[in-house]
């Protein structure tokens, strides 16, 4: 059966993109006429994205996959200003050359999950740099102050929380939402670009948007907005104890990628599959309706079809066998964090709980303790029960490594040179 562009909707509510539709009969009219082109803003905050950026991520591909041409915004202008929805205090502020390093790291993200080319439905990279650079203040004022209402921005949460906290907000940060209503409407008259779509903390930011190029210039925009995702425990995606999970293999290993998601909450697999996959729903809902132990074979579906859209199907394969190897048999996966150590440091012995901490299995000292004590360390495999327990050259073991282990999901080798 032929898809028709308005499967898009469908689509999106089905595996729980949907949040809010500014009109969706309208959007859904443009649909049916033919392929629309819609896009979503990244700053460069940094030199990569993480998990917390991979809803849209993976928003943008259903958009393309249904017929539609996507437009991946890079924030190379309004990063110079920083967007304050969900801060409690200002940005640091990045040079132009830390944008232009942190775009690069970027773009190769959206590579493995977008079709960029000339055809129709091909995505497109744009740098809003290239308008707002090029403004002139009081030309920009003359003719787009008088269509920005102040009483609007005030009632938007990103400013209204800042006060009710009584927390700083700048007029340098207050400006982002105009320049991010002036993005959305250079895109529509430079690509005819329809649809805002981004996380439900920027909807007050694209409301603004279509009511610009409504007064600007009589056109009839749309916006989209999907939930922001926490975990079933309420943690916010993309962060961990260890850090951010980031989407560039040289940030954050393929193996490491694979384990975030092996070790979704059991409440989370379908929601996760839905969202972070392209599998079919009829297969989703048979892995979501697994249990007790059996669940953990839909974690690992998760874990290997995320990795493979991420990094490539032979990197979420060999993640996937480096896992069982260390799981299934207790043996030593080629793809675990190996932290190499002076022969000299072990050939006198040296404290587990500073491996364990150099590991990034423990964040610091005091919690590699508390992980001794909790009995959820072990080395090579066997429960550490004293705190001062020193290795040494006695525990390598036949592959000449010590392998460590925090619970049973945590793994890191010790390696002397």
């Amino acid at each position: 059966m032929t898809k028709t562009q308005s499967s898009f909707l469908a689509a999106a509510e089905e595996r729980g993109f949907l949040h809010q539709i500014t009109d969706r009969a309208g959007l859904e009219q443009r649909l049916t006429a033919g392929p629309v082109t819609a896009y979503i803003g990244f700053d460069c905050t940094a030199d990569s994205l993480h998990v917390g950026s991979l809803l849209q991520i993976m928003l943008l591909r259903l958009w393309q996959k249904t017929g539609n041409k996507p437009i991946v915004l890079m924030g190379g202008g309004t990063t110079k200003v920083g967007d304050p929805s969900g801060k409690d205090e200002s940005r640091q502020l990045l040079t132009d050359a830390q944008i232009e390093s942190n775009m690069a790291g970027i773009r190769r993200v959206f590579e493995k999950f977008l079709s960029f080319g000339k055809n129709p439905s091909d995505a497109i990279m744009v740098d809003n740099a290239a308008w707002l650079d090029k403004l002139g203040y009081i030309p920009f004022l003359r003719e787009y102050g008088s269509h920005i209402s102040v009483n609007r921005m005030l009632s938007m949460d990103s400013v209204k929380l800042r006060l009710e906290r009584e927390q700083p907000l700048s007029f340098l940060e207050f400006n982002y939402m105009v320049l991010q209503a002036y993005d959305f409407v250079e895109l529509a008259r430079r690509y005819q670009c329809a649809l805002q779509m981004g996380g439900s903390d920027q909807w007050g930011n694209i409301v603004m948007g279509i009511e610009l190029g409504r007064r600007a210039d009589s056109r009839e925009l749309f916006g989209f907005t999907s939930p922001l995702i926490t975990t079933s425990s309420g943690a916010k995606m993309g962060k961990t104890a260890q850090g951010a999970v980031w989407l560039n293999a040289e940030k954050l290993s393929p193996y490491d990628y694979w384990q975030y998601w092996r070790n979704t909450e059991d409440s989370d697999v379908g929601r996760f599959l839905r969202l972070f996959t392209d599998l079919p729903l009829d297969e989703i809902k048979k892995l979501a309706a697994l249990k007790d132990s059996e669940i953990n074979q839909a974690k690992i579906v998760l874990a290997t079809e995320a990795t493979a859209l991420c990094h490539g199907r032979d990197a979420a394969d060999d993640a996937a066998e480096t896992a069982r190897r260390v799981f299934a048999e207790g043996g030593i996966g080629g793809d675990l964090k190996v932290i190499e150590t002076p022969k000299a440091e072990l050939a006198q012995g040296h404290p587990a709980i500073d491996y364990f901490h150099r590991a990034g299995l423990a964040p610091s000292l005091g919690e590699a303790r508390r992980l001794v004590r909790g009995g959820g360390a072990r080395v090579n495999d066997q429960v550490v029960d004293d705190e001062k327990r020193l290795l040494s050259l006695k525990d390598l073991n036949a592959e000449g490594v010590i392998k460590l282990s925090a619970g049973r999901k945590r793994h890191a080798l010790v390696k002397p040179v």
